[in-house]
């Protein structure tokens, strides 16, 4: 399709069960809700573009090597 392209996302630390055992390593305003973790990722969706396709992607919009 010629107006999609497909991203990786990471979604930061999310405060669930999964990652009760690393938040103790975690800052506090870096440890999210899921409500904010799912608003962050909407962001960063609604603001993809084209030349966004293949690429690795974080909560905050900012580029993750890979």
């Amino acid at each position: 399709m010629p107006n999609s392209c497909t991203v990786a996302l990471h979604p930061g630390t999310t405060d669930t069960s999964l990652s009760k055992p690393f938040q103790a390593n975690v800052p506090e305003h870096k440890l999210f809700s899921a409500d904010k973790t799912a608003r962050l990722l909407m962001s960063v969706l609604m603001s993809l573009q084209r030349e966004n396709n293949g690429q690795f992607l974080a909560f905050d919009g900012s580029l993750i090597e890979w």
